[in-house]
């Protein structure tokens, strides 16, 4: 079986690398890197952290608005198709790149009218907020795939509600695969500022909603004025906002973007966790850290559903009364597995396997469906 992953932002470069190394230990991958993360901390660090080959290609697109993004993408990555004819591709999450080879993957045709098959992971999220290009970006996935590898029961229930049902695998959460190998290996990565600290709340933000609001980006560092120091990882994307128009508050310590296995050390580590990221939100669910979501609603309600993450939106005063609310704060409540065993990747492959024995041996010509 020849598989095509296409990544292109941090988070995916995390889902992908357990899942890479249990497909080639038995089948060929060749992994394509859209460029939709590209410098250092966002991109080559992350490789390197998680221990998974340099791309095969790296379409080297980079940051654009969302249109230029996704057509220069789609104009980049069908070429690279067609070149390895592979049997599959394999997405992630929802990116622009996740949208991109989507698209491509479900016009490419081979000769005789072959095409290759498409398979999501973190299939069926939904925030239910058409206004975030993310939330577009996996539902039009979704509809295009040909096997949709969900995370949870609720993500089975939404797909379902779609008419996917029958497309669909609950297979658990990659990323908790991929937390638990990093898990072992992070004390180390602590980065120096957060090891002269006793507490501290951990900040990341990047979403366009947040960032590229002034009004709503003052309000939510306004509410990050606290007590406590706040180490914030600063997105380039945030950096060039804040630059421009915001100061932060005094006790806000802005450091360089971190690798993976400095993130999820620093996730250990935390009181607390500020986030309007949506991985950022399950490991510290994983870790067992309180999250307090910067958003006005998540794809991942579990969390919240259990005691461990609310959501303030961009509300002043809600970071402080979360960190005052002793009954949110208590890190001993419990904590349900809600995503899976640690051995989502091995459920993956095993779905791509039967899927590919389905398309080839069974029916050895898929065509390309007309448009």
């Amino acid at each position: 079986m020849k598989v095509l992953t296409v990544v292109g932002a941090r988070p995916q470069f995390v889902k992908a690398a357990p899942v890479s190394r249990a497909l080639r230990a038995a089948h060929e991958e060749i992994l394509v890197h859209t460029g939709q993360h590209y410098d250092e901390s966002m991109s080559a660090a992350f490789f390197r952290d998680l221990e998974i080959p340099a791309p095969d290609v790296n379409l080297e697109v980079g940051s654009g608005a969302h249109g230029v993004m996704t057509g220069e993408m789609l104009r980049r990555l069908e070429p690279v198709v067609l070149e390895h004819e592979p049997h599959g591709v394999l997405v992630y999450g929802d990116t622009n790149s996740t949208l991109a080879a989507a698209v491509v993957s479900s016009k490419v045709a081979y000769g005789g009218g072959r095409r290759p098959w498409l398979a999501h992971v973190e299939a069926g999220l939904r925030s239910f907020n058409r206004r975030m290009p993310e939330e577009r970006n996996r539902v039009v996935a979704d509809h295009l795939s040909d096997l949709l590898l969900a995370p949870t029961d609720g993500a089975m229930e939404h797909l379902a509600r779609e008419g996917l049902g029958d497309r669909a695998e609950l297979v658990g959460d990659v990323m908790v695969d991929a937390h638990a190998w990093a898990a072992e290996r992070a004390d180390d990565h602590l980065p120096a500022v957060a090891r002269e600290l006793d507490r501290f709340v951990l900040l990341t933000m990047h979403r366009a909603e947040n960032v590229d609001d002034p009004s709503r980006l003052s309000a939510i560092l306004s509410g990050l004025a606290l007590e406590l120091p706040v180490i914030f990882p600063v997105h380039p994307r945030t950096r060039a906002v804040l630059g421009a128009t915001t100061r932060l508050p005094a006790n806000v310590v802005p450091i360089d973007p971190v690798g993976y296995l400095e993130m999820v050390a620093l996730e250990a580590r935390a009181h607390a966790i500020a986030t309007d990221s949506g991985g950022v939100q399950k490991e510290a669910y994983l870790v067992g850290v309180p999250c307090i979501t910067l958003r006005s609603e998540t794809e991942w309600v579990e969390t919240v559903d259990a005691g461990w993450n609310r959501v303030v939106d961009a509300d002043p005063g809600a970071v402080a009364a979360a960190l005052a609310d002793h009954e949110f704060m208590n890190a001993t409540r419990p904590r349900p597995p809600l995503y899976g065993d640690g051995h989502a990747a091995d459920r993956i492959i095993a779905a791509l396997e039967r899927l590919d024995a389905r398309i080839r041996g069974t029916h050895p010509v898929q065509e390309a469906t007309a448009s």
